[in-house]
């Protein structure tokens, strides 16, 4: 497992959080959204506000509300079901326990004027605190198809909660920022958005579009005190059943990394101030290495097993596995 980021130091300072979760699974596709606003609280360190990966089962988000949590963080959650809302601040504790949670119903697909007022009530919580990290965490992504295959209801809400939505939520929050002269930004995006990913191409395309945005907002704002730190996860094990995959299939050992794991590497990166991170096993990384370093092999490895991938996605098997280029049964 990879990922770039200096000797550990302490990250021990009182955090103020708001982080959203949703899980919807609707006729065999994933929806899930999870944002996360954090700030310090007045130590002199200034705050965060932070938005994480994709939550499946509300896993990984409540994963990384809770290490937030142990580190002395108020949290402010947010999603579309509140119910789940309440059974997530229940588990929360920390410096702040569950009395530091706060709850602020969202939905990232509902339109700016609905993602306004949740940032307008986000930055008034804590006595009016604000926002200092931000950790993007949404996504919605189908089950491994053919990019022909899929249907332009599922192209549009991919766009819609991947892209359009965190970006509306940063263009609104940003002024906030701007004005206090301090944000950082901490956009889970995924391998995806590094590498082609066969079987995955508007995902895939949405996650690029995530990096190229927000790799420019940094360049753009840096010398105004804003920083983005982006995460790019291989497979992730984002439910209690081991032959569940993220792309909702089952009947699949894939070796993934833990979702604690990835929530301890990605709050450590943005402590550092990476601005970019990777998180994955064997062979994710060594493509996502070679398509950065050595573009033509790496193009032309995918290139050779993109048909075999999305055969073996249909027929449910390991699409991480090094016997797709060597043409061995699957797994």
């Amino acid at each position: 497992m990879h990922i770039s980021i200096l000797p550990n130091k302490s990250v021990s300072r009182e955090l103020t959080i708001l982080v959203t979760l949703t899980n919807d699974p609707e006729n065999g596709l994933l929806f899930v959204q999870a944002l996360l606003f954090v700030s310090f609280a007045h130590m002199g360190d200034g705050a965060v506000w932070t938005s994480h990966r994709s939550i499946f089962c509300c896993i990984e988000g409540e994963v990384l509300a809770k290490q937030l949590a142990t580190l002395g963080a108020k949290i402010i959650i947010s999603a579309r079901n509140e119910a789940e809302l309440e059974r997530v601040k229940k588990h929360i504790s920390g410096k702040h326990g569950p009395e530091g949670v706060e709850i602020l119903p969202l939905d990232l697909s509902s339109g700016e004027d609905a993602i306004g007022d949740a940032v307008e009530k986000a930055v008034s919580l804590f006595g009016g605190a604000g926002v200092d990290y931000m950790i993007h965490n949404a996504a919605f992504e189908r089950p491994k198809s053919t990019a022909l295959d899929v249907p332009e209801a599922s192209l549009k809400a991919t766009l819609d909660v991947n892209v359009m939505g965190p970006i509306s939520l940063t263009r609104l929050l940003l002024p906030h920022m701007l004005k206090r002269g301090r944000g950082h930004f901490v956009v889970m995006s995924s391998a995806a958005g590094k590498a082609p990913a066969p079987g995955q191409a508007v995902y895939s395309a949405s996650k690029f579009a995530l990096n190229g945005y927000f790799h420019s907002l940094r360049s753009e704002l840096y010398q105004k005190g804003i920083m983005v730190t982006v995460v790019c996860p291989g497979p992730i094990e984002t439910s209690n059943a081991p032959d569940t995959s993220t792309s909702g299939q089952r009947g699949v050992r894939e070796k993934r990394v833990s979702s604690e794991r990835c929530a301890e590497l990605t709050l450590v990166a943005a402590s550092h101030g990476l601005k970019e991170a990777w998180i994955s096993f064997q062979p994710v990384l060594a493509v996502m290495y070679l398509v950065q370093y050595m573009p033509s092999v790496g193009f032309w490895l995918m290139d050779k097993i993109g048909a075999k991938r999305v055969e073996t996605a249909a027929q449910k098997g390991n699409t991480y596995s090094m016997n797709l280029l060597f043409g061995r049964k699957k797994e």
